[in-house]
């Protein structure tokens, strides 16, 4: 029997991301094992019910990295984004505007994984305010921090604008295929539903570190254990 190719989700959210993983596996002939971790506990009751054979782990993703990095593959980790947005900066000049430092985690995780981890990983945030602290990859809306050979491409979705400007809720649950309005924690609903990765992406992602190429339509794989 093959083993298992483990997975760590950090900063999970309802796992937009890990949406379509499964049937990536299922096409590389591979089982996968996705440990999720998530902070805010009703976030993470969400992510149970849409992925019930994940495990998931209501903790600090921060620690929880640094605790248990050498357990798995492929690490994922999207840590918090609003420090570091240029919607954040945008309205600095509103008299209700709290003013943060960058949440500098974020290049924390960044450096410890490109030095310490011998896997494939992955960091994702959006387009800062500032100039990057270390280079990254843009990719839409997005940039990213990888070992590996990013595609020009991941097949992310466009937004409407009333997506990303308003955070239209009803627009943003038939975008990502997931109602929103489950969600009853203390979070707002637009933000986490217009920071939710988009599915596509996280495939396309995915089918790279696998080793899955696309070609005409058609996908090789190319992925051995």
């Amino acid at each position: 029997m093959k083993p298992k190719f483990k997975i760590l989700n950090l900063y999970a959210c309802l796992g937009g991301n890990r949406a379509k993983w499964d049937e990536v596996a299922k096409e590389a002939n591979i089982e996968i094992e996705v440990t999720a971790v998530e902070l805010d506990k009703e976030l993470a009751i969400l992510y149970q019910e849409r992925f019930p054979n994940d495990k998931v782990v209501v903790a600090d993703a921060h620690q929880y990295l640094l605790d248990h990095y050498k357990e798995f593959d492929f690490i994922w980790s999207s840590p918090p984004c609003p420090s570091h947005s240029r919607v954040r900066i945008s309205q600095k000049n509103r008299e209700s505007h709290i003013p943060l430092f960058p949440d500098l985690k974020l290049y924390e995780e960044i450096i410890f994984l490109d030095n310490y981890f011998n896997g494939s990983y992955l960091v994702e945030n959006v387009l800062p305010y500032y100039e990057p602290l270390i280079s990254a990859k843009k990719r839409g809306r997005h940039l990213y921090w990888c070992n590996f050979n990013l595609p020009n491409n991941t097949g992310e979705r466009k937004m409407f604008k009333n997506m990303i400007e308003v955070g239209d809720i009803k627009q943003l649950s038939e975008f990502h295929d997931y109602d929103f309005t489950k969600y009853k924690g203390k979070q707002r609903l637009n933000k986490i539903a217009r920071n939710l990765v988009d599915y596509e992406a996280g495939r396309t992602i995915f089918e790279t570190v696998l080793g899955i190429e696309k070609q005409q339509n058609e996908k090789q794989i190319a992925f051995e254990l």
